[in-house]
């Protein structure tokens, strides 16, 4: 069969970070395929996909659409010749509704008139023939994240692409919204869609892809037809090394109270209860893991024990200390260290460099000082240590933070975080978005400092991750825990009966 893209010698060279993003990259796609592209975070994919999307330029080769070679100054460009990319990180003017988003700047007129009835109905009519419900009206800033997804995807269709390239489409869904949304995938891919889907998720790739082409430090390393294929081939060829995908985890030793949480409410802005009466105790040298679908308080739980956002009623105590209404900088200064889920926009300042985000939080410490200004040589020296100790790939202190891959920038706040020497810390969806490799190496991270006697808070919707992590779980549902697991009762089923159900169970 034809290609309908096809990869020649394509190559890009960041000289400010000294990384050769892609080299001489060739292979080619054909009309309807789902064409997963796996490799380890810095590997090189999103910039190639950027380059076909318009977003970036290749140094030298070229890419054919359809046998016609192609060059795009801007994406606008790539759109027109059907074309369109859903980024890792959204797109979307949160306070126009679904149907503006969708159809900004190509809004449908009648003598130079917004037709509203006409647009609501179009976007109603595409979203029911990809089935991808969602509704039109509905503020974009209102919806959660899965929904948020729907609507880039939905973007691009609107504007008739042929090409779809999805950067970690599934990072941002709970595992039920997984499934259905791979089968619209395959929907796509027969109504002549040709999809690009890049993910670190080796099973959804084997599940959606037809075939499979790895990279490894800007190269092709293979591709693979899906059948030919399983997890532990592609993870060794993306890393280089067997992986271990299960973990050795030995029997926490729980110490003293570090954290004590008595009857937290938090509400929003609106008065709307997000977390309703939870307490629980989290000791020294265990994690508590925090399971339940998106959406259902985990955010509250976190950004109230953090100091991000007040509480409405209840008691938060750090060994001991009252800090229910402490700021978030004393909270830090007590030995409280926080991954937030939202790692571009809370974790880190893209617009700053690799140093000073790595440095965040800690600017103030003797270590870091020179009288009244930074001792610069000591916070390089500080950040060339976290880079190297957690193998993020293509940085260098005074490197732009921007131009990191998503997995790498997760590293950063990671290594950032754990090197303060908590007490406590905090981590929501620690490993969204990163490889097998880089998971492999925070789950050992985590368990790593639990043994040194950290209490680790672990909220994430990975089911796999909880129960590997676990030495304790609470399933949220509608912002209330719904029971306490040890043990063997730490399984799939008990933890999926817990967070759909809202049953209690007991031990």
């Amino acid at each position: 069969m034809d290609a309908m893209v096809e990869f020649r010698d394509v190559s890009r060279y960041y000289p400010s970070t000294a990384v050769q993003a892609n080299d001489h990259v060739s292979f080619s796609v054909t009309r309807g395929e789902v064409h997963a592209i796996c490799g380890e975070n810095g590997a090189g994919k999103s910039t190639l996909m950027n380059i076909l999307f318009g977003l970036e330029k290749p140094d030298s080769g070229e890419i054919l659409i359809e046998g016609k070679p192609m060059s795009f100054r801007y994406p606008s460009d790539a759109i027109e010749r059907g074309i369109g990319m859903v980024h890792q990180h959204f797109n979307i003017v949160n306070s126009f509704t679904v149907t503006k988003n969708i159809l900004l700047g190509i809004e449908k007129t009648r003598w130079g008139f917004l037709y509203r009835r006409e647009e609501t109905a179009f976007v109603k009519d595409l979203s029911e023939k990809y089935n991808l419900p969602i509704d039109p009206s509905a503020v974009a800033g209102s919806l959660p994240v899965g929904l948020l997804q729907r609507l880039e995807i939905l973007k691009m269709l609107a504007r008739k692409i042929r090409i779809l390239i999805l950067d970690e489409p599934t990072a941002v869904l709970t595992p039920q919204e997984v499934k259905p949304f791979l089968q619209t995938l395959k929907g796509l891919a027969k109504n002549d869609v040709t999809i690009f889907f890049i993910s670190h998720k080796l099973h959804e790739v084997l599940e959606v892809a037809d075939r499979i082409t790895v990279m490894k430090r800007g190269k092709v390393e293979a591709t693979r037809k899906a059948p030919d294929t399983n997890t532990r081939d592609l993870a060794e060829m993306m890393v280089g090394r067997e992986i271990v995908f299960r973990i050795n985890k030995t029997a926490a030793r729980p110490g003293e109270p570090v954290l004590e949480v008595e009857g937290l409410s938090v509400k929003n802005k609106l008065g709307v209860k997000l977390l309703n009466n939870v307490s629980f105790t989290l000791r020294a040298g265990e994690i508590l893991g925090v399971a339940g679908v998106s959406g259902n308080g985990q955010e509250a739980l976190v950004s109230g024990i953090t100091g991000l956002l007040p509480i409405s009623g209840g008691k938060i105590r750090l060994r001991g200390k009252d800090i229910t209404n402490f700021d978030v900088r004393s909270r830090r200064r007590l030995g409280l260290a926080h991954v937030p889920e939202d790692r571009l926009h809370m974790g880190l300042n893209p617009a700053a460099t690799i140093m000073e985000n790595i440095l965040l939080g800690r600017q103030r410490h003797l270590q870091f000082r020179r009288r009244f200004t930074l001792n610069v040589p000591a916070c390089n020296a500080w950040a060339k240590k976290i880079i190297a100790d957690y193998s993020v790939y293509g940085a260098v202190p005074n490197g732009p933070t921007a131009k990191l891959s998503g997995g790498n920038m997760q590293k950063i706040v990671l290594g950032r975080e754990v090197s303060s020497a908590p007490i406590l810390l905090v981590v929501n969806q620690p490993t969204r978005g990163l490889d097998v490799g880089s998971i492999e190496f925070v789950h050992q991270t985590l368990l790593d400092h639990r043994d040194r006697g950290v209490a680790i808070l672990l909220v994430s919707v990975e089911m796999e991750e909880i129960m590997a992590l676990s030495d304790r779980v609470e399933v949220l549902l509608g912002g209330t825990f719904q029971g306490e697991l040890t043990g063997e009762d730490i399984n799939e089923k008990s933890i999926g009966l817990l967070m759909t159900r809202g049953q209690h169970h007991d031990a």
